[in-house]
């Protein structure tokens, strides 16, 4: 047996890590394609505040943490719907106000103590079989959520016009995501930590994006994705003796550039070199030349000979005009003749 599956905390730690990995990434691909990437980063202040809030009243961080960061996705979208604020200064504004909200709090009780640091940036030794149960339902509900309710997340997705002309209430949908992305961060928050978490969210969605195509297989290689980077990062963070949400984060980054990577030689080598190309372009339109320069005399000339036969039949001085067919040009029997 491996040593790490020797220790509980581990073996709670993996779990937890394939549970996040399976869960935040099938969110981000749709966060990514309506351009709300940075709601994950705002709600993960927020689910700060929540932690604060648990801390100085001694209540259970996750669930107080899922409480405010659910209020906040409400919120901001509202204020995104009615236009009362910008998406983006709305963002702003939470984001920044939770995070002030959280340093005050956090002076008020014992301050950063270690637990803190550990929901800041991720800490395995803090993941409980509660907070397993807790990843598990809100994964199945999850999954339930974009089963039932794919067609119109695409919808709303790629055309929110089109969306509400078909009957799908748009802005039902959208606090829906939201609401599940905080609670999203909200458990994750063990394994990634408040302000990594948002990583795990967009890097998988991003390699999905680059390698998949249509939505079913885009959320599926993203959420293998994320439970790759999810449970390589934390088995290279026990073995290197470093914190788990920042070495998870940095798996997934590390992915993202690989694939990247790849994508920009296979299009390099598909794609002929520049000189061939600039030579390509030269001989096309040095044939195209060609072949305007032969087409020119015979387009002179065939204008000369239509306009040579158009003057021949004009009814000027000196010419006359031709008889018509079916008659002849014989005088008859009344004609005088000249």
């Amino acid at each position: 047996m491996p040593e790490i599956l020797q220790y509980d905390f581990m073996v709670r730690a993996l779990v937890a890590a394939s549970l996040t990995g399976a869960l935040a990434p099938a969110l981000g691909v749709f966060m990514l394609l309506k351009r709300l990437s940075l709601v994950a980063d705002a709600l993960s202040h927020v689910a700060l505040a929540g932690v604060a809030i648990a801390a100085l009243t001694k209540a259970y961080p996750p669930l107080v943490a899922l409480g405010a960061t659910s209020l906040a996705a409400v919120s901001i979208e509202e204020l995104r719907a009615r236009r009362m604020l910008p998406g983006d200064a709305a963002l702003a504004v939470f984001l920044y106000g939770a995070l002030a909200g959280a340093v005050v709090i956090f002076s008020l009780t014992d301050g950063f103590s270690s637990s803190v640091i550990g929901y800041l940036f991720g800490s395995v030794l803090t993941v409980t079989a509660s907070d397993l149960w807790l990843t598990g339902l809100l994964l199945a509900l999850t999954w339930i959520f974009l089963a039932v309710f794919f067609r119109e997340l695409a919808q709303t997705t790629f055309d929110t016009d089109l969306a509400r002309i078909s009957g799908v209430r748009v802005h039902a949908v959208n606090i829906a995501l939201a609401v599940i992305v905080g609670a999203t961060v909200s458990v994750s928050m063990r394994v990634s930590g408040v302000l990594l978490v948002g990583a795990l969210i967009v890097a998988p969605a991003l390699v999905a994006l680059r390698v998949a195509k249509g939505m079913w297989p885009t959320v599926a290689v993203a959420v293998a994705t994320g439970v790759f980077v999810a449970v390589a990062g934390t088995v290279t963070a026990f073995y290197a003796d470093a914190a788990p949400g920042g070495m998870v984060a940095l798996t997934a980054i590390g992915t993202l550039a690989v694939v990247e990577a790849a994508a920009f030689v296979m299009r390099a080598r598909r794609s002929p070199p520049l000189g061939k190309e600039i030579h390509r372009h030269r001989a096309t339109q040095g044939a195209a030349l060609a072949v305007q320069q032969l087409h020119l005399p015979l387009a002179q000339s065939s204008r000369s000979e239509r306009d040579g036969a158009k003057g021949s039949y004009r009814t000027t001085s000196g010419v006359t005009e031709p008889p018509a067919p079916g008659r002849t040009s014989t005088p008859g029997p009344g004609s005088r003749q000249g």
